[in-house]
């Protein structure tokens, strides 16, 4: 209970970091956006610079927000972890088996966009076991609904389902459509035998 408390202070340290007025943050937020972008695209070395650019402030603006690029890369990874977990609320109204689904290839999307930025944060980091645990806590009662309603394997648990996505997530795909067939194939294997097909 300790460690998780420990955990949430770290993520709420980089969320504190975000501006209070208005002006501030709008830039912050477009440096967010942009550092997103740029590193989804270059990878965890992509130029600052570009990313100061993308969000159309100077690069003073930039550091002034984020001092460093460990600073950068771990706000850019708390705000994307927030609205995935966020995004299992939105799902609340679907069956079961449908919300699981749904929320799995949202987070195979996340997982495939944040590679460079989970690589440069250290796995067993503060902030990583944070997001972790926030993951964790929004997609367990998925699974666990899914898994009372009949709909999932009762034997499964929400780690196995985590390390099967990241496992197929391991590997680039020539096209994001080979992609979601390789992870609806692995998600047959988590679906309850009796289950509807």
């Amino acid at each position: 209970m300790t460690r998780v408390m420990a955990s949430a202070d770290q993520v709420g340290d980089v969320l504190a970091r975000r501006p209070k007025r208005a002006d501030a943050r709008r830039n912050y937020d477009s440096l967010i956006a942009a550092a997103r972008e740029v590193f989804g695209e270059s990878g965890a070395g992509a130029s600052l610079e570009e990313v100061a650019r993308r969000a159309g402030v100077g690069i003073g603006t930039l550091y002034r927000n984020f001092p460093n690029r460990r600073d950068l890369f771990e706000a850019v990874y708390v705000e994307e972890v927030r609205a995935l977990s966020a995004s299992a609320a939105d799902l609340a109204d679907l069956p079961p088996w449908d919300a699981l689904v749904a929320w799995l290839y949202r987070f195979v999307a996340y997982v495939g966009t944040k590679r460079a930025l989970a690589e440069e944060l250290v796995h067993d980091s503060e902030v990583f076991r944070s997001c972790r645990t926030e993951i964790y806590a929004a997609g367990e009662p998925l699974l666990r609904r899914a898994q009372a309603a009949g709909a999932a394997r009762p034997d499964a648990s929400f780690d196995d389902v985590v390390r099967l996505i990241s496992g197929i997530t391991a590997y680039p795909f020539p096209e994001s459509a080979q992609r979601d067939r390789v992870v609806a194939i692995a998600l047959d294997g988590l679906r309850h035998p009796a289950a509807p097909r």
